[in-house]
């Protein structure tokens, strides 16, 4: 993907979370990787999400969502007004309940085709990536850490309204945000260098062997 076109496809992600209701009350949108550092092209497009865990309870309009599209949960874990507007966007896991990541994937993207990675979770980016680097050094998982070097393009406060950075995406049309390479923004987060290198090449195996649009759901 041309760096042109993937940051005009993360404007077109914010300006969808800025304007359209969502399944789900979103807090934050970055990208990060490959076009946070001014590579051009680049193999693949990272977005992450920030949403808030929904608490609404809405048992009559779940059983309308169930006989109509057999699927369980909208009105508890993705909001009901959402579904009926975006009755095309609705996901469900394999349990056949409404999966928020999926139907914000199917919401904010256009197809299975595009080069496109969506992370959706419910703490900070910054949160997350501490997270995944203990889970991943623990288990020595080093293809599930998170990459360090993003840039946060909007900050909303889950009902809606939000703000969008003054210069994030100016910046990284220009190629201006300075980030070190990754073994060394690792390091820089707690790996010693060796494991810094052996995680780094972990991660760009796993980058390889994607294809197409990719969506992990994360509970922190």
């Amino acid at each position: 993907m041309e760096r042109s076109v993937a940051l005009d496809r993360a404007e077109e992600i914010v300006d969808t979370v800025e304007e359209e209701q969502m399944p789900v009350p979103v807090r934050e949108v970055w990208v990060y990787g490959d076009v946070a550092l001014g590579l051009d092209p680049i193999d693949r497009l990272d977005i992450y999400v920030t949403k808030d865990i929904l608490l609404e309870d809405e048992p009559e309009r779940e059983v309308k969502f169930v006989d109509s599209h057999g699927i369980e949960g909208v009105g508890r874990t993705v909001r009901a007004d959402w579904a009926a507007e975006y009755p095309e966007h609705l996901r469900a896991n394999t349990n056949g309940h409404a999966a928020p990541e999926q139907c914000l994937a199917a919401h904010l993207l256009d197809d299975d085709d595009e080069p496109i990675h969506l992370e959706v979770c419910n703490a900070s980016f910054e949160d997350n990536v501490t997270q995944r680097l203990q889970g991943a050094k623990a288990r020595g998982a080093w293809e599930q850490l998170l990459d360090p070097r993003g840039a946060c393009l909007w900050v909303g406060d889950g009902a809606g309204e939000g703000r969008r950075s003054k210069d994030a995406l100016a910046k990284l049309r220009d190629g201006e945000l300075p980030f070190p390479t990754l073994p060394e923004a690792l390091t820089m987060i707690g790996l010693d260098e060796n494991e810094a290198d052996e995680a780094a090449e972990a991660v760009q195996a796993w980058r390889t062997e994607q294809e197409g649009t990719t969506v992990r759901g994360d509970i922190v």
